[in-house]
């Protein structure tokens, strides 16, 4: 399962201002799923902050362990769609907050959506939880179910049986969610900023009321505390009713381009706007299409009842323009938390590095690499932890650009989403078509290839010293084939891998040395001003640096 994804300033980045009044005691346990995706990464702090204790479920729990939070919550091994792990995940928990679904992962995702909500539904009663918390998506008051897009309508259905389990629940139905690493935001973003004339989708023609993360998180945290006789939905949006060409106008705005010219095209169906935001955004085509296919729905809220329960402070709902500066200044300031690609991509591989090599009685074909670098080993981690996104993979781009343009020509994520921090990573992140499987800080990165292959692949890239105390930079490219197809993959690439993974292993040898070079000029340079100033004053030992 995958998690999709005021005025006031906060500690967290796009968190709320603050936690709802009434909120219950620091004794209170709240079971988080999709911990580890774009909404659950950031509420998990809000609920601590808030006076709760945590729990999250995890496929893997070693995925969250590197998040700022994870001293501070509970981690447990378990997934939604296997209702044996979920039992001892409820134990003592007082408030269930169901955030993950199925999208983009295959033709059966509604079938695999349904028995995951009933699973979960069905062990939250049985150990007595006190309240479910969903987020759902808004739907069009004016379609009959049967006649939605399969997204929104699985939406709605795993609503309906939280609702009908016997635990109150409370489901909030929001439309474009806006914020830093947002899908939604991504996709806005990125066809706003690469294409001054646009010829578009009638889809943005269509009203939708976008809300902030900021405020989706406010309301997430405000209905642990809501009375036991509600289980209802509540529509959640800011207060401002848009089209998504309003939202690209208003975009272009806030972030200082020239205005776009934006002429709609009727003829652009979902499965070709969804192709189309596959090419130009990094958003892949499988997400961009139920994204897509929702925008073609008047989605606008009904009512605000959920200020009844938790009360808006001043500033709050946020308005669209100011959810976009918000997101925009996060992002120029690189603390987006988490992101839409945060949260594990159905149907990949999560299989971990073998250490057999005979693993599953199959093949293991590794392409190594060794050098010695004229850097210290910290110099040396900084280029490898700094690897992909802007800074590209030190070897062959058009052969890497090549690759991801095949995988996104097969429905892959290509090479475009890019990292999260662009000098830090931690387990779990998407790194490109990577996603980092292992992190040793200071020493080894282990990348976990979620590219469309017949087989499971892995990268993995070291940085010690050596038994004469010299800096060792080593490189595995590992790759097993899944039947003929993957054997046939590896040896008609095998010819290319002194281009690709040697020039890789060259090029960051060499990134890193002139790094070192850099730094040793500087330091030299600052140490003959020093002794310049010296000479002119008497200098004594344990004396402060005079000040310049």
């Amino acid at each position: 399962m995958a998690t999709h994804p005021s005025a006031t300033p906060d500690p967290t980045p796009d968190g709320p201002p603050g936690a709802a009044p009434g909120g219950p005691s620091a004794s209170g346990l709240c079971l988080v799923t999709g911990a580890g995706g774009y909404i659950g990464g950031r509420l998990v702090p809000e609920l601590l902050d808030a006076g709760h204790r945590v729990r999250c479920l995890a496929r893997t729990p070693a995925n969250l362990r590197d998040y700022p939070w994870a001293g501070r919550a509970e981690v447990v091994k378990g997934d939604v769609t296997d209702a044996a792990s979920l039992r001892p995940a409820f134990e003592g928990v007082e408030v269930a907050y169901y955030l993950v679904h199925s999208l983009g992962a295959g033709r059966d995702f509604e079938e695999t959506d349904r028995r995951a909500a009933r699973n979960f539904a069905e062990e939250a009663r049985a150990a007595g939880v006190r309240r479910i918390v969903y987020l759902g998506g808004l739907t069009p008051k004016d379609v009959p179910e049967g006649e939605l897009s399969p997204h929104l309508r699985s939406r709605a259905e795993v609503g309906r049986i939280l609702l009908d389990s016997g635990v109150p629940t409370t489901v909030l139905r929001a439309a474009v969610v806006i914020g830093s690493g947002s899908a939604s935001f991504e996709m806005l973003r990125y066809l706003t900023e690469r294409l001054p004339v646009m010829l578009t989708p009638s889809w943005v023609r269509t009203h939708v009321q976008p809300i902030a993360v900021r405020d989706v998180l406010r309301y997430l945290v405000g209905s642990a505390t809501m009375p036991p006789d509600v289980n209802r939905t509540f529509d959640v949006g800011g207060p401002d009713v848009l089209t998504y060409r309003d939202m690209m106008i208003k975009y272009a705005a806030v972030a200082g381009l020239p205005k776009r010219l934006i002429v709609s095209v009727p003829m652009l169906t979902p499965g070709l706007s969804s192709h189309w935001i596959g090419l130009v955004t990094p958003v892949p085509a499988g997400l961009a299409r139920p994204l897509a296919e929702s925008l073609r729905y008047e989605v606008v809220c009904a009512e605000h009842d959920i200020a009844e329960y938790v009360p808006d402070p001043p500033g709050a709902p946020i308005s669209f323009d100011r959810a976009l500066a918000l997101a925009l200044q996060r992002v120029q300031e690189a603390k987006v938390t988490t992101r839409w690609s945060s949260a594990s991509l159905p149907g990949a591989p999560s299989d971990p590095l073998p250490t057999d090599p005979d693993w599953a009685g199959g093949s293991l074909y590794v392409d190594e690499r060794e050098r010695t670098v004229d850097a210290p080993p910290e110099t040396l981690w900084k280029v490898v932890e700094g690897i992909g996104g802007e800074n590209g993979w030190y070897s062959f781009p058009l052969a890497w650009a090549v690759r991801g343009w095949l995988d996104r020509l097969v429905g892959g994520v290509g090479l475009r989403r890019g990292r999260r921090d662009a000098q830090r990573l931690r387990v779990g992140d998407a790194l490109d078509f990577w996603r980092v499987e292992e992190i040793e800080r200071g020493s080894l990165l282990r990348l976990r290839a979620e590219m469309r292959l017949p087989g499971l692949a892995w990268l993995e890239m070291r940085s010690e010293r050596d038994e004469r105390g010299r800096t060792r930079y080593r490189q595995r490219a590992l790759f097993h084939p899944r039947g003929l197809a993957g054997q046939l993959y590896w040896w008609s690439v095998a010819p290319f891998h002194a281009v690709v993974f040697g020039g890789m292993a060259r090029n960051i040898a060499r990134t890193a040395e002139r790094a070192a070079d850099a730094s040793a000029k500087g330091a030299s340079t600052g140490a003959d001003a020093s002794t310049a100033r010296a000479g002119d004053v008497p200098a004594h030992a344990g004396d402060a640096p005079p000040r310049t």
